[in-house]
């Protein structure tokens, strides 16, 4: 079939409307809760790192319900952060950065969170895509956090053509408009997880099917 031409503002007033019903993005879900302090949200990325969203949450509301600020979580023995940590992958390394991170917080930086990439991805156990969840979500700055889902989608679309979610964000800081950078993380992790799936994407009943170039799929419903 012919396609439209790929327009990014159309596209995200669809996604508007195929995400509308679906469960959130945990950061996003977090912030829509009231946890959306940089500190919340810096902590709620690190703990979501190879962690499915359900998980994320449950674990995030248990910790916070203990610990929300820097002092707070750097009090806490790193036995009971891991035990509030239960349910999420790599419970045994999150404590520890998390109780590192907040410890460096408190004593280097006057209880404050850092708002800059360099200055976040110098703390342990925060890497690219950390960092940009929460200057995003939790400060409000024009960042780029591309996960599989996001990676995976906009490679379909033909928007990109890359091979790493890294070089995804490169790109896309390039071509995409800036007052959708936070929001494409926002809108495709839902649209990743219950549409545009990795495997067998519901392409049949998309509402971007007319635009997207879908390239490598090989088998849709």
């Amino acid at each position: 079939m012919s396609k439209e031409p790929f327009a990014i503002d159309e596209v995200f007033r669809r996604l508007r409307i195929a995400t509308a019903g679906l469960a959130k993005a945990a950061m996003f879900d977090l912030r829509d809760r009231g946890f959306d302090t940089p500190f919340e949200q810096l902590v709620g990325s690190l703990i979501s790192a190879r962690t499915h969203d359900e998980t994320t949450l449950t674990v995030c509301l248990r910790l916070f319900a203990v610990a929300r600020t820097p002092a707070q979580m750097a009090a806490l023995e790193e036995s009971r952060i891991r035990e509030l940590l239960r349910g999420t992958t790599f419970a045994d390394v999150k404590a520890r950065d998390l109780r590192e991170l907040s410890r460096r917080i408190v004593e280097e930086h006057q209880g404050v969170v850092p708002n800059t990439l360099e200055g976040l991805t110098a703390f342990r156990g925060v890497g690219p895509k950390i960092a940009a969840l929460t200057l995003a979500v939790g400060f409000g700055q024009p960042a780029i956090a591309v996960d599989i889902h996001v990676h995976r989608i906009v490679n379909r679309w033909g928007y990109v053509s890359t091979h790493s979610p890294e070089k995804t964000a490169e790109v896309l800081s390039e071509t995409l408009p800036q007052h959708y950078w936070i929001e494409i993380n926002e809108r495709l992790v839902p649209f990743g997880k219950f549409i545009c799936t990795g495997t067998r994407p519901k392409c049949s009943t998309c509402v971007l099917l007319s635009m997207c170039a879908q390239v490598g799929v090989l088998n849709p419903r």
